[in-house]
């Protein structure tokens, strides 16, 4: 059962934070709070030792302060700060939040150009008569929650509560 709730929470809620933000161009602060309380449940029942806890929520802080300079400069969201935080927390310390936030990088460079083309062809979208959400077309930011969730898909299978559960399951 806690290897069922692993592999489940973290891919739901992100996958959740993507839609909201893509849809509305906000992360309700509610997914946050349940990836990092489901973390914080979760990580000891699968026999995680205190050290290791402590360096997750290390992990965690990092990315927070990080986070919170390029919110400071207004270069990210204050959800997008929260989610990739609560996220993080889910990989450690060491590489597989290294991979995680490479993911995150990497996917949030190509949607950003993907949104930017999307938005130089809003006319003809329009005329086309395509269903994309507004937000996506008028708004200056970019829904940054979709990169996160596309950074934690791919990151997952090697984070350390991934690779617990699947050895529960042997």
């Amino acid at each position: 059962m806690i290897a069922s709730a692993i592999i489940t929470v973290f891919p739901m809620c992100l996958a959740f934070a993507a839609v909201m933000d893509a849809t509305t161009m906000t992360i309700p602060n509610r997914i946050s709070v349940a990836l990092l309380a489901s973390f914080l449940l979760l990580a000891p029942l699968t026999g995680m030792d205190w050290q290791t806890f402590g360096m997750h929520l290390l992990a965690g802080l990092l990315v927070l302060s990080a986070c919170f300079a390029l919110f400071s400069f207004n270069v990210m969201g204050g959800g997008d700060a929260k989610l990739l935080t609560a996220a993080a927390v889910w990989f450690g310390f060491g590489l597989p939040v290294v991979e995680f936030v490479a993911y995150v990088g990497i996917t949030g460079g190509l949607l950003t150009v993907m949104i930017l083309a999307l938005r130089s062809q809003s006319g003809l979208i329009a005329a086309m008569g395509l269903q994309v959400p507004n937000s996506l077309l008028v708004e200056k930011k970019i829904p940054y929650g979709i990169a996160i969730a596309a950074g934690g898909f791919l990151a997952f299978p090697s984070s350390p509560l991934f690779v617990a559960a699947l050895a529960g399951f042997k």
